[in-house]
């Protein structure tokens, strides 16, 4: 973990048990992993959908939202999507230190950086589940809905996953979800998300 010269951790009045305590649950990161247009987006909204009528506090930190500010400064160089990753990680364990569920949508095509994501929650004592949302490329191409594939074929966009970059594939997610139907894929994760160590109570 880096940090800043010259700082000192400051701590709060207020412990975990008591933010969560006083939510009614406890707090958590589910992380979506995938090639572009697999469908990550489409999944963690409608999870966040579920948690919220379900009267859960939960958010979606989506990859391309994230880039309209905290992570507006990256390009796609590979340590770009590197930090991009770390950035996001980071960002995600406040929010499951705070006692939402973060629910992240990012491409995160490599495992190093993915292996942070998780260790920076682990070692807080905060709950991870990767999700691999393992749909086929040929599949993301023909949807392809906002064109990427198609102009970085056609040789306009440099450096995209899965074509001229690789996307190296989680060999042990928590759940992987292979083309199923978006309610289903709800079910799976939600199942994940409470099952040992997830839901509402203590720490």
């Amino acid at each position: 973990m880096t940090t800043s010269a010259n700082v000192t951790w400051q701590e709060g009045v207020v412990e975990r048990r008591q933010r969560w305590d006083s939510i009614g649950q406890r707090g958590a990161t589910v992380w979506f992993t995938g090639l572009p247009a697999s469908g990550k987006s489409t999944i963690a909204a409608a999870v966040e959908g579920e948690l919220v009528r379900a009267g859960r506090v939960a958010y979606r930190l989506d990859g391309d939202n994230l880039r309209h500010g905290v992570c507006g400064d990256l390009g796609f160089t590979a340590a770009d999507r590197d930090r991009n990753v770390r950035r996001t990680a980071e960002v995600a364990r406040l929010f499951a230190d705070a006692g939402l569920v973060a629910l992240v949508s990012v491409v995160s095509p490599y495992a190093e950086a993915r292996a942070f994501a998780r260790d920076v929650h682990e070692r807080d004592g905060l709950r991870f589940i990767e999700v691999y949302v393992n749909t086929p490329i040929e599949i993301c191409v023909q949807r392809d809905p906002k064109g990427l594939y198609a102009r970085a074929k056609a040789g306009e966009l440099r450096g995209f996953t899965g074509v001229d970059d690789p996307y190296e594939p989680p060999r042990s997610p928590d759940v992987e979800l292979c083309c199923l139907e978006v309610d289903v894929a709800v079910e799976r994760v939600l199942d994940a998300l409470d099952g040992p160590g997830g839901g509402a109570g203590d720490e």
